[in-house]
């Protein structure tokens, strides 16, 4: 890496920390109080962000919009379309859950140069699949070709869920000594692709040749293009955003009706490790901090992005999911008991990643040079 200027989501087109400044000048111009409080229709405010919650008399509803990002333009390279909407898909679906809601309902837009009814069916043959495997009604979509304004497909999507009233998943209630379960990663999922298309520029490595890293993890399974030709980069690249609606909606049901695994109010909060890596936990309380004592396995692509781009540990872990793609915390007495139901309910290699402490509010690190102070 001498004389190279450093590798990092910024120089690759993405400010993190400029992003962060525009959402909030966007949000601070916004009147949220349209809806009388306490009627059908209003907001019911809570830290977090994962998605917002809407009165709906007895329950709840949720909704949370996002999109797949330039992950799409190495699908549009490869031409393999069939996995962008799994992307869609779990992008929006995961945040419901981190507030405690089942998704049950998405509706898809796709802004294209050109309509093209191939890249069409295969975007609603993934979309269909994508719907089964999140549990969720297709309520429509919208296509808008916009050849003078998109050069290149776009995807996004919004869904809606629900939750029973005084069931929100706020944080306010997580304490000093409560343990953080990681739930592993399918992959880069579907963040940190402008950083990912820089290294590829710089390491020239072909997306149709076999990854140059050892891809096989027992904890996930690569969707494959061609099942009959050997595994490429470029399939382990895409490979699609892992939909946590199976086990999430099941535990939240168990534990709100037979007190199994734990009480519900034993799950303190969810994090969805998405743009930010662990500053993602900084949005479940405002003053308490966590400390990563015990990471999940980092999955072999992060490895051979940071080799061949020379990218920091720090950048790696402010930018990727590192292997963990959700961070539950809960209770300490009720850690085992969720461990063991997810490992019998056939989901592999969760962990104890971490805790809760009242150092200061920030993301600590077994890695010194990781420390998060603001998302």
């Amino acid at each position: 890496m001498t004389g190279r200027e450093e590798v990092n989501y910024a120089n690759s087109g993405v400010d993190i920390d400029l992003e962060g400044k525009a959402v909030n000048s966007l949000i601070n111009q916004l009147n949220s109080n349209t809806r009388k409080a306490g009627n059908v229709g209003s907001l019911v405010d809570h830290p977090g962000g994962f998605s917002g919650i809407i009165d709906f008399g007895e329950e709840l509803l949720a909704m949370c919009t996002d999109g797949v990002g330039s992950k799409l333009m190495l699908a549009s390279r490869l031409g393999e379309w069939e996995t962008v909407p799994i992307d869609c898909m779990a992008m929006n679906v995961n945040d419901l859950l981190c507030i405690g809601a089942e998704p049950i309902a998405f509706v898809d837009y796709i802004a294209t140069p050109k309509p093209d009814p191939e890249v069409h069916a295969a975007l609603g043959k993934g979309l269909a699949k994508a719907a089964k495997i999140a549990n969720v009604s297709l309520a429509g979509g919208e296509t808008a070709s916009l050849p003078d304004i998109v050069n290149e497909l776009d995807m996004s999507g919004t869904s809606l869920g629900w939750l029973p009233k005084g069931d929100q998943l706020t944080g306010e209630n997580i304490i000093s000594g409560d343990l953080l379960i990681g739930i592993p990663s399918s992959g880069i999922h579907s963040n940190g692709f402008s950083l990912v298309r820089k290294i590829l520029d710089l390491s020239g490595a072909d997306l149709r040749s076999p990854p140059p890293f050892n891809a096989s993890n027992k904890n996930r399974v690569i969707e494959r293009f061609n099942t009959q030709e050997d595994l490429t980069l470029g399939e382990v690249l895409l490979n699609p955003t892992r939909i946590y609606v199976n086990p999430m909606v099941p535990l939240f049901e168990q534990c709100r009706k037979n007190s199994t695994p734990c009480k519900y109010s034993e799950i303190k909060g969810v994090a969805h490790i998405t743009g930010g890596g662990l500053s993602n936990l900084l949005r479940l309380h405002p003053s308490l901090g966590y400390h990563i004592d015990n990471p999940l396995p980092s999955l072999p692509e992060f490895g051979w992005l940071q080799e061949a781009g020379g990218v920091s540990d720090y950048e790696m872990a402010r930018t990727f999911n590192m292997g963990m793609g959700l961070c539950i915390v809960v209770s300490e007495r009720s850690a085992k008991p969720i461990l063991s139901w997810l490992e019998e309910t056939g989901i592999l290699g969760c962990a104890i990643v971490g805790h809760v402490n009242d150092d200061g509010h920030r993301v600590t690190h077994i890695n010194p040079d990781i420390c998060f102070e603001y998302y």
